[in-house]
């Protein structure tokens, strides 16, 4: 290897060396950041959302310190319906129908997360509505398509969960 190759390879190490500490600084900065701002809008975020009426509480985690806000959500069972009798066209446009329902819902943050079960049981899947009410929620699942299509039927239950957080 010539002293130029060698002058190179410690150069482009030093360069990436350099650019991979930069952005540990950033990262850093904008989660000390993140975390000051949380604490400071936490009742903020609480008064907003008891004002709209959500049902929520609050506990602090004894291990980290942290303020946890708890959210009423309302989680849709989705199950087999009593008209199951559908043609092959019509129920993949029902389908289509459905998933555009289900992808409205998440965009006017009506709902969070909804996904299908793996088997071919009575339960078809499931939506985790972010609604004040159980009655609103409600409404809203049953406005689905295939709903009203008796495809499926809803089951609804309320669920508690920590507002923020997210699947891992």
């Amino acid at each position: 290897m010539g002293l130029r190759t060698a002058f190179l390879l410690i150069l482009s190490i030093c360069l990436v060396s350099a650019c991979q500490e930069e952005e540990k600084e950033k990262d850093s900065l904008v989660h000390e950041s993140d975390t000051h701002v949380a604490k400071l809008t936490k009742a903020a975020v609480m008064a907003k959302l008891e004002a709209e009426g959500y049902q929520l509480f609050q506990y602090v985690d004894e291990a980290s310190g942290d303020t946890i806000i708890m959210q009423q959500y309302y989680i849709a069972f989705l199950k087999n319906g009593p008209d199951r009798s559908q043609t092959k066209e019509e129920a993949d446009s029902l389908q289509i129908l459905h998933l555009n329902h289900l992808s409205m819902m998440y965009e006017l943050g009506h709902a969070d997360i909804s996904g299908p079960f793996g088997d071919d049981g009575e339960i078809r899947g499931i939506t985790v509505y972010n609604t004040p009410s159980l009655e609103m929620a409600d409404s809203l699942a049953n406005a689905d398509p295939m709903v009203k299509a008796g495809r499926l039927l809803i089951e609804m239950h309320p669920w508690w969960a920590a507002k923020g957080f997210s699947l891992r």
